[in-house]
């Protein structure tokens, strides 16, 4: 694109300019580590969903899954916006209401609880680098936007969108993240909701896109498919449904709700709004496939349709939208990486390290992470890929150990150990050996078989480290069992 018209440019600057205003108007309620990392815990359930959706409705759900749906249909987005939504269900259902009452401040406290220092220890190196890596994708995505739009090399999009995003995080910290959340979904929803209807319109309507659209297209299972093909389905839903589980920018918003009541119930609603605006997305990647076949990069596709079939002021809404998924989710990235070290590295440092405190080291990781990630997005290609690899080490390293921590009693450090190093190892080793069979997979099948051996064989010796609540006090099985209800407590809907 040669040109745009500068209404479009002042309108998304003036977008970008707002953001950064949020920021710093969040950044007059940090008062300490608690503000910074999880909002002192007071968000209200309609600011957690806001910002639990908005983080999930990144650049790897739009960008990366419409590219991908125009390449493959729904088979080629199963592991996100629908393995996703099944995800937080199952964090509402089994997971974030437990942490809440823990009152943790990041989901590595767990581990630390359960399993000790090493697990803990090992266990944030894992997520530094899941979310360096999804961080990475994000900022790709944000270099994509800006260069459908202006005609701007993407490395310098992504170069701009760093700093942008850099900045309102390390003011404003989950304050700033959460509200400008909120604000972002709004404008990311009704770009959606605006635009969808106007690309099928190019086909006479929804049914006329139906018959349009490329055989096959909205299969949601293989057809005639070898066993490898098989298991790399089987993967997507795996990578995105279970790993994203131990993800701490999901975690995150739990432990910054007002309470448990409010973290399960957010998880729920997130869901049913992830699903719903995801699949405007995947839709619209399909649509594209008919009205601008043959792109050399898929993933640029809903911004070209955006900038192609939408006036002036709509592109503005939409491309501004665009922008807000890709910068919901790399803020939240950004502050994740940031906020599991401070919390759960900086305390195994050296005393005179360690004296200027939690929310030091944070805000100064946060530049830190964010200009790794920088580099690691100038060398991606591709957003859903990167998108789904970071993810496949969550699976494989923590979401056994995590689910264990919680849900059997019986499971130890040993146990959990074994199945962290070598569920990873097992990933690892297979990527060589077997690259035609998914290793992440193999991996978590490897790391559930040593934490039931392991556990069985050494709980004399090792006997399992209670959880506790936020009091210090054993949680008992029974009281786990009491989160197994959707929308318990529904009044405070």
């Amino acid at each position: 694109m040669n040109s745009v018209d500068p209404a479009i440019l002042i309108g998304i600057g003036l977008y970008l300019a707002g953001t950064l205003g949020v920021g710093f108007y969040a950044s007059r309620k940090i008062k300490d580590a608690g503000d910074f990392l999880v909002a002192g815990r007071r968000l209200s359930l309609w600011l957690c969903t806001a910002t639990l959706t908005a983080t999930w409705m990144g650049g790897g759900a739009i960008l990366g899954g419409g590219g991908a749906a125009y390449k493959k249909g729904f088979l080629g987005v199963i592991a996100d916006p629908f393995g996703a939504s099944v995800c937080l269900f199952l964090a509402g259902l089994f997971y974030v209401r437990m942490m809440r009452r823990m009152k943790l401040v990041t989901v590595i406290d767990l581990f630390e609880i359960r399993f000790g220092k090493t697990a803990g220890i090992f266990s944030s190196v894992i997520m530094i680098a899941v979310f360096i890596g999804w961080t990475g994708s994000l900022l790709v995505s944000i270099g994509f936007v800006l260069h459908a739009l202006t005609g701007l090399p993407e490395n310098t999009g992504i170069i701009m969108g760093t700093l942008i995003v850099l900045v309102y995080t390390v003011v404003g910290g989950m304050w700033a993240v959460s509200l400008t959340d909120f604000f972002q979904m709004i404008i990311l929803s009704a770009g959606l909701v605006v635009a969808f209807p106007i690309i099928t319109g190019e086909f006479g309507g929804v049914q006329g896109f139906i018959a349009a659209a490329p055989g096959g297209s909205f299969r949601m299972t293989p057809q005639d498919a070898s066993l490898p093909e098989w298991l790399s389905y089987i993967r997507m839903w795996m990578v995105a449904a279970f790993g994203y589980l131990a993800g701490q920018d999901l975690i995150q918003r739990a432990l910054s709700s007002r309470d448990e009541s409010v973290a399960q119930n957010s998880a729920y609603l997130s869901s049913i709004l992830y699903l719903t605006f995801g699949l405007l997305a995947v839709l619209m990647g399909i649509a594209g496939s008919v009205l601008m076949p043959g792109l050399e990069n898929p993933e640029l596709i809903i911004p070209k349709l955006a900038i192609e079939y939408l006036p002036s002021f709509l592109i503005v809404i939409f491309i501004s939208a665009l922008l807000a998924a890709s910068m919901s989710s790399a803020d939240s990235s950004i502050l994740a990486t940031a906020s599991v070290f401070g919390q759960n590295l900086v305390p195994h440092f050296p005393n005179r390290l360690r004296e200027k405190g939690t929310l030091w080291w944070t805000r100064l990781l946060v530049p830190v992470s964010a200009l790794i990630a920088m580099v690691v997005a100038l060398y991606v290609g591709e957003v859903y890929a990167l998108l789904l690899d970071s993810f496949s080490i969550l699976l494989v390293g923590l979401f056994i150990p995590l689910t264990a921590g919680i849900w059997w009693p019986r499971s130890n450090t040993p146990g959990a150990l074994a199945s962290m190093f070598g569920g990873t190892t097992a990933w690892l080793l297979f990527v060589k050996l077997t690259p035609e069979l998914p290793s992440d997979v193999i991996g978590w099948c490897v790391g559930l078989l040593l934490l039931i051996v392991v556990t069985v064989f050494t709980s004399r010796k090792s006997p399992a480290l209670p959880l506790i609540d936020a009091e210090g006090k054993p949680l008992e099985y029974a009281d786990r069992l009491g989160t197994l209800s959707p929308f318990r407590q529904g009044a405070d809907l």
